[in-house]
């Protein structure tokens, strides 16, 4: 990937260049066509990234294309991903996505699963700004609030597949969705002995209560859910697709409408309805060079218990995230940051292609993007103090209101389908943090 990035930015600032080939001056992005690929393609690159909030990544990626005799291409009849790598943060991914709309005929299948540890996963509270943050409490120096650099982090093991099928129901851009999730997670304080093991006394983080453990003494993460457990979902819905082209689109829209079913009858501990609206649109600003994208989210709960870990996780036809802040969601502010019952986000972002060329037998562009990502919560995950340590730290919290970030990114694609990713976000508000870059794939939506 990071050869990717690599290769895309030389290209950019090369194509600024007067002295490039008369030929190459030629090839303006509205006229380059792709050479048509068939067959076998792969994506292969090591898993080098980082995330402000997991730290630096490395590994190995592949993605794994094929075309068949290229009558379909740029779509693909297979495409296989998979994923191994680990971050310094102590996190690691163990995973491998596939997709098809040609496995069963007339019919989608995406499949997803994998084994996701965190050592360290933010943990901020619950009800966004109604959970006070302070970066003090993150500095292991200040012995006042004796703090620690895991102060606002849990451990977590999730291991997660997912099945979801897609078909047409009055033409090819209305589709029923069913799906089954399934999701088991491992939750504990961090491991502050693991942690340390090998380090310097100067280096070595406090032994203190962090935010997790306290959230348990005072009883806003219930007894029974504190260790994590086992969640089966029934997924169900309707998606109404008009994209031009699935990767990177320039018109047309996107919009699925999910119901979430977790039934005591499958095993949960405890049951619940949850609700999934996304709308995506796109707009062609200059055709094949400019666009403007825009995403809006709502996930709420209808009926029942969630359990707490849960509350993080968004839910689509196309993938399953960690909730509101870092990489795919509000890019800039702190994973995690928002967190409640009901939650609501929303992305704007300019799209543009600044390059585009046939190298290495490959059909290579380059885009760059600006953006502004806002999201908040609609429905408070409840709280209740029981003693009055729980109620001085909910009397510190403030009202929720719209946390926003702004930023920059840059793409390269191989195939229109493998894309390399760096954003960039800045939050407008000290209390999601200050900003953060990301290394990964594929455009945000």
């Amino acid at each position: 990937m990071v050869q990717t990035v690599v290769l895309c930015f030389l290209l950019v600032v090369f194509n600024t260049i007067p002295t490039l080939s008369q030929s190459a001056k030629k090839d303006s992005l509205t006229s380059f066509k792709d050479k048509i690929k068939t067959g076998w393609n792969v994506g292969a690159f090591p898993a080098i990234g980082y995330a402000f909030d997991q730290g630096y990544t490395y590994g190995g990626l592949a993605n794994f294309y094929y075309y068949g005799d290229g009558k379909k291409y740029p779509q693909y009849y297979h495409s296989i991903y998979v994923e191994w790598s680990r971050t310094t943060f102590g996190g690691g991914i163990t995973q491998y996505k596939y997709d098809s709309k040609y496995l069963i005929p007339h019919i989608r299948v995406i499949s997803e699963g994998g084994l996701y540890t965190e050592q360290a996963l933010g943990f901020y509270g619950f009800n966004g700004y109604n959970a006070p943050y302070n970066s003090a409490y993150e500095d292991k120096n200040n012995l006042i609030l004796h703090g620690s650099p895991d102060y606002y982090r849990y451990q977590r093991s999730l291991l997660r597949f997912t099945a979801d099928l897609q078909g047409f129901i009055t033409d090819r851009h209305f589709r029923w969705v069913l799906g089954y999730n399934f999701l088991k997670f491992k939750i504990a304080t961090v491991d502050i002995t693991k942690q340390n093991k090998g380090k310097s006394e100067n280096d070595k983080i406090p032994e203190v209560p962090i935010l997790y453990d306290k959230y348990v003494l005072w009883g806003f993460i219930p007894e029974n859910q504190k260790n994590g457990g086992v969640v089966n979902i029934i997924k169900s819905g309707i998606v109404y697709d008009t994209r031009d082209n699935e990767p990177n689109p320039f018109k047309g829209m996107w919009t699925e409408v999910l119901l979430l079913l977790a039934p005591s009858s499958l095993g949960n501990k405890s049951a619940f309805t949850k609700f999934v609206f996304t709308h995506r649109q796109y707009f062609t600003l200059k055709r094949d060079v400019l666009s403007l994208a825009g995403r809006i989210c709502y996930q709420a709960k209808i009926g029942g218990t969630v359990p707490f870990y849960l509350e993080p996780v968004l839910f689509s036809t196309s993938s399953i995230r960690d909730g509101i802040g870092g990489s795919k969601t509000v890019r800039g502010i702190l994973r995690n940051r928002i967190v409640g019952e009901d939650i609501l986000f929303g992305n704007l972002e300019l799209r543009y292609k600044v390059f585009k060329t046939f190298l290495f037998n490959q059909n290579f562009y380059a885009a760059l993007t600006g953006f502004t990502d806002v999201g908040r919560v609609t429905g408070k995950y409840k709280l209740t103090a029981i003693n009055a340590d729980a109620e001085a730290y909910l009397k510190q919290g403030q009202a929720e209101n719209w946390h926003q970030s702004v930023g920059f990114g840059m793409y390269c694609a191989m195939n229109q389908n493998f894309i390399a990713a760096i954003n960039y976000g800045f939050a407008t508000d000290k209390r999601d943090g200050n900003s953060g870059m990301y290394i990964n794939l594929d455009f945000l939506f």
